[in-house]
């Protein structure tokens, strides 16, 4: 099922730890792509400001051999979505436009995401989480609402959730962990240093944790034994702004594993039922 994540995702989810001149190269290339298929090393490096170093340098970060393998994959993924070409175009008077733009969009964010999780990897994930004594979600900041969402979730499954907005109730609860226990850690960047101070506390006392994070090479993504990479596109609207955290993909993260834990969690059902009848009286 696995597809391989396209370049020009790949460019925006490595797009924070390139040097100046990398950005400019990948600034260029985000905004034409059809035109940067046609030319040379050294073209593309005169119209970027960079040297022809920096072009090879950025084409290695993105996960090319160089930048003909660069330009082969540009070529081949732009003739795949060709008719829906996504555009970074947002403004009110072209509604219809810019509604068309954001779903594209966010459609390929989700679709970026969930096609490339690794399969045995999510196989595995969903039976420790469907056994677990109990489930903790570490988050801080923008991605806190994704994990009190996931810990809602599963606990409507029968399956003991907990989190805490928080943190030091998050680091309270990861020394009580046992090898019993699982935690899934969410990050934009992978990088804060109290989600890595609790993973390390968690994998101390056994616990499996699962990172998801938007940059695949990310210290938490590296440090964690089970990593999904989320794919987020912020950049393509706002190009002048660094964006914590689109939490749609990693919410669609947490679905997946809804739907998978419903539909193979003995009683999960049930529980789904008696919670809706629990909370019926509330609705009108």
């Amino acid at each position: 099922m696995a597809k391989g994540v396209s370049v020009i995702d790949q460019i925006f989810s490595c797009y924070h730890e390139l040097f100046e001149a990398e950005k400019r190269v990948a600034d260029y290339i985000l905004a034409q792509p059809e035109q940067v298929i046609d030319m040379t090393v050294s073209e593309l490096a005169e119209v970027s400001a960079a040297s022809n170093a920096t072009i090879i340098r950025f084409c290695k970060k993105c996960g090319c051999q160089g930048f003909q393998h660069l330009k082969i994959r540009i070529a081949r993924e732009s003739a795949v979505v060709q008719e829906k070409q996504p555009s970074g175009t947002i403004h009110m008077d072209d509604l219809e436009q810019s509604l068309h733009n954001i779903v594209i969009n966010k459609c390929e964010e989700i679709k970026q995401t969930l096609y490339n999780i690794p399969l045995e990897e999510l196989r595995t994930m969903v039976d420790r989480i469907k056994e677990a004594r109990f489930v903790l979600f570490a988050a801080l900041g923008n991605t806190i609402p994704v994990a009190l969402d996931g810990a809602y979730k599963l606990n409507q499954l029968g399956i003991t959730a907990l989190c805490s907005p928080i943190w030091e109730s998050q680091m309270a609860m990861a020394h009580t962990l046992t090898s019993e226990d699982v935690v899934i850690a969410i990050s934009a960047s992978g990088e804060s240093k109290k989600l890595l101070t609790l993973v390390d506390r968690a994998q101390e006392r056994g616990a499996a944790v699962l990172a998801i994070t938007n940059y695949a090479k990310s210290s938490l993504a590296l440090r964690c034994p089970y990593h999904i990479h989320t794919v987020a596109r912020e950049r393509l609207f706002f190009p002048n702004f660094s964006f914590a955290f689109t939490r749609l993909a990693a919410m669609s993260v947490m679905e997946t594993f809804f739907f998978l834990l419903a539909s193979s969690k003995a009683g999960a059902q049930e529980c789904i039922a008696v919670h809706e009848q629990t909370i019926a009286d509330d609705k009108t």
